[in-house]
């Protein structure tokens, strides 16, 4: 019963998000504050990530192909895989979930904890609207941190394939080309728009409804990053058996 009743109150919360507006202009530098601190903010981290994962996945995949029948072109064709369709969308957000969710849930939960809440709703202001809001629209541009996510996840691994001595650039290219499927492209994005508005709503749950002092949002921050994950598998495989299989 715990688990419907938290359903339900997330719902209720949307609700709310999508209900009296705050003006105008304040919800637009919220939203400009926001994207500063949850998209620019978290670039460095996955320009990191990306390179480097999409490096490892073109040495394993060379490094396993010992069938001299198997065109070395395959190298790149794996990674290309790899990276459109589950690391670049699918691990990012969840390591997002860690730092754009942590960063979420801890701020709007101190905010409890010191009841500024509870002053924004006495002062007649919608607090889910003016809090969350700015929050889910700013995440809207999180698409593009992923389509900079699946660059350098090539780049990565164009990198390591061909500094490595795997495979030629002519070759690299080759397989980067070979049998591309536009719609992927389409299903990497579709989901990533999924996993960008649970990424800004779930850990906002956990950060508005926590109860207690200090301690508690540390909790709440920990919980929040395990049932961001849990939902973005869940959404992940449901999007996945809708539009691939």
């Amino acid at each position: 019963m715990t688990y419907l009743h938290s359903i339900g109150e997330y719902f209720l919360m949307l609700k709310g998000v999508f209900g009296r507006m705050t003006k105008g202009s304040v919800l637009r530098n919220l939203i400009l504050k926001e994207i500063n601190d949850l998209i620019m903010g978290s670039m460095g981290i996955v320009a990191f990530l990306s390179f480097f994962i999409g490096a490892v996945v073109a040495i394993q995949t060379a490094l396993n192909l010992n069938n001299p029948l198997i065109p070395k072109s395959l190298v790149a064709y794996a990674a290309r895989q790899s990276v459109i369709l589950e690391f670049s969308p699918t691990f990012i957000s969840i390591i997002m979930a860690g730092k754009v969710g942590s960063f979420i849930t801890s701020s709007i939960g101190s905010m409890r904890v010191t009841e500024q809440i509870d002053a924004l709703e006495v002062m007649g202001i919608n607090s889910k609207n003016y809090l969350i809001f700015p929050k889910v629209i700013a995440m809207l541009t999180y698409p593009f941190v992923i389509s900079i996510s699946m660059f350098l996840g090539i780049a990565g691994a164009y990198t390591a394939a061909v500094l490595g001595g795997f495979v030629t650039s002519d070759q690299f290219i080759t397989g980067l080309q070979d049998e591309f499927i536009p719609f992927h492209l389409t299903y990497a994005f579709l989901k990533t728009i999924l996993f960008a508005f649970i990424l800004a709503t779930v850990p906002a749950y956990h950060g508005y409804y926590m109860k207690g002092g200090a301690l508690e949002v540390g909790q709440a921050a920990t919980t929040s990053f395990v049932w961001t994950s849990v939902v973005l598998i869940v959404t992940n495989y449901l999007v996945t058996q809708l539009l691939l299989s």
